[in-house]
């Protein structure tokens, strides 16, 4: 029997490796793998390309997330708040000196429920929490908060300040989506490390190029308006050569001299904090009726923080999201995390499982149940951002951007039994308009999927969908570029991984 049993077995997997090997393989014309694992990019007819994606994450995943020893250990009260003892040792761990690394120290929360009263506050650099587990019988952290606020908070303080005197014109009359060089006027007061604001100011030349002054009305509608439309995007000068600056991340959204061109500048972030982790949880919150709205809100929020992780962290019943980054935040790794069964009313502002409001910033592996936006973007979020590999079950809405115009954002291998969608959402909320610019999604399998460019400003790419098209919530807008729709066999399977691997092959 057992003989016969592994007979069946070799048959089934070389049955399996034939298929696979059968199977037919293409690539998009945008933008293709090479044999030494390079990867080539097309430029159409402005010389946009595709961008690289690949810095995202923890130090733009350059560095692995470390796994530091334990510093402080705590085992759960029989009975009580644990807000307090789990902050207290926090604040302990904050006092300390950092190590060359900035990491001060790790709080292991032992195996158990922690019935927790209030949340958490990490306000300090170089501070880890990690449990045993995020499963339902390791480390479980209940909030029984009837506040709508999130049970870790990871806040610094601050704001991007502009150093004096820094900012200098791009001279460029058009710097095309996917470059890493333009020019500037002068560039004798910078140097290689810097760090810069690529500055793309709003103006009422775009916003009526863009028809986002024409809304159609509703009560609460809003009208764009073009200083609301400065984008700021945080960067790091690489090379000089003359007057042609370098820079880490690419350019995401076209300067266009008609439209006000760009402009760099250097600045400071004072209070922003860093190297923080939060790993291997179970989080809950307490609710009374499927649609209760008095109890926590999120499980893990971030804002005024960089190169920071969460990984392992289960999270179930939040109203609102399991982690959400709000717009101070970039450089965060979301990974390997679950946001089940929110509780709440199933509207507006609710339900957003993996929300992301920052640059820079990359979730992966991720599932999400019962939510509206599984994994979504806010207004006027500069990227690149990246969602890789992350699955919706039960969804109520759609995945992608949601409102007012995110730049750069890459879904790749998005599974769900409902929507994606890249569109213009007229004057849904208050007057969303176009949703977004250099959206690409690659490897998707959804139920409906819409993909919709803007009148200017760029494009929006569909690659690879496994899915129906459908024209959208307007259908005389713009067409988004589509390429394989419901074709199979996409080479390479992700492009972020695939770009990520170029890029630290020629390091």
């Amino acid at each position: 029997m057992k003989i016969l049993r592994n007979t069946i077995l070799l048959a089934f997997f070389c049955l399996l490796v034939m298929q696979l090997n059968a199977q037919e393989t293409w690539q998009s014309n945008l933008v293709k793998l090479n044999t030494n694992g390079s990867l080539s990019y097309t430029p159409d007819k402005e010389g946009n390309i595709i961008p690289d994606f690949s810095r995202v994450g923890y130090h733009h995943g350059d560095k692995n997330i470390p796994d530091y020893p334990i510093t402080m250990m705590l085992q759960p009260l029989i009975a009580g708040d644990c807000t307090p003892i789990i902050q207290e040792a926090i604040n302990k761990v904050s006092s300390m000196q950092a190590d060359d690394t900035g990491h001060r120290g790790t709080i292991l929360l032992k195996s158990g429920e922690y019935k927790m009263e209030g949340s958490l506050y990490i306000k300090t650099s170089g501070i880890i929490i990690r449990g045993e587990g995020d499963g339902t019988e390791e480390t479980r952290l209940i909030s029984l908060s009837k506040d709508q606020k999130a049970l870790i908070n990871i806040q610094g303080e601050g704001k991007i300040t502009e150093v004096e005197g820094s900012r200098v014109k791009i001279t460029d009359k058009f710097v095309p989506v996917g470059t890493h060089s333009f020019t500037v006027a002068s560039s004798k007061n910078l140097k290689v490390g810097d760090r810069i604001i690529v500055f793309r100011p709003g103006t009422a030349a775009w916003i009526e190029a863009i028809r986002m002054n024409q809304i159609v009305e509703r009560q609460g509608t809003k009208q764009w308006q073009a200083e609301e439309y400065n984008l700021r995007f945080e960067r790091v000068i690489t090379a000089i050569k003359g007057n042609l600056i370098t820079i880490d991340n690419p350019i995401v959204m076209q300067l266009d001299e008609k439209f006000g061109g760009g402009e760099i500048y250097k600045y400071t972030y004072d209070g922003r904090i860093s190297e923080i982790g939060i790993e291997n949880l179970y989080l809950e919150s307490r609710y009374m009726g499927e649609q209760d709205e008095e109890h926590s809100w999120i499980g893990v929020e971030f804002n005024h923080a960089e190169n920071c992780w969460v990984r392992d962290v289960t999270a179930r019943y939040f109203a609102y999201a399991c982690v959400s980054i709000e717009a101070g935040a970039k450089n965060i790794t979301v990974r390997e995390c679950k946001s089940y069964e929110a509780k709440s009313i199933p509207t507006g502002g609710r339900r957003y499982s993996f929300n992301n409001w920052g640059q820079q910033n990359l979730f992966m592996n991720c599932v999400s149940t019962q939510a509206r936006h599984d994994y979504v973007t806010g207004a006027r979020v500069c990227g690149p951002n990246v969602f890789y590999n992350c699955v919706a079950r039960q969804s109520l809405s759609d995945i992608g951007p949601h409102h007012r115009w995110a730049v750069g954002t890459l879904y790749d291998n998005i599974t769900t039994d409902n929507q994606i969608n890249v569109q213009d959402r007229g004057h849904m909320g208050s007057g969303h308009g176009w949703a977004g610019v250099t959206q690409v999604l690659w490897n998707c399998k959804a139920r409906i999927v819409a993909v919709q460019s803007p009148w200017v400003s760029g494009s929006n790419y569909c690659i690879g969908l496994q899915g129906e098209k459908t024209p959208g919530h307007f259908r005389d807008r713009p067409d988004g570029i589509w390429e394989g729709h419901n074709k199979a066999g996409l080479i390479p399977v992700s492009l972020y991984l695939a770009q990520l691997k170029a890029r630290q092959a020629n390091k």
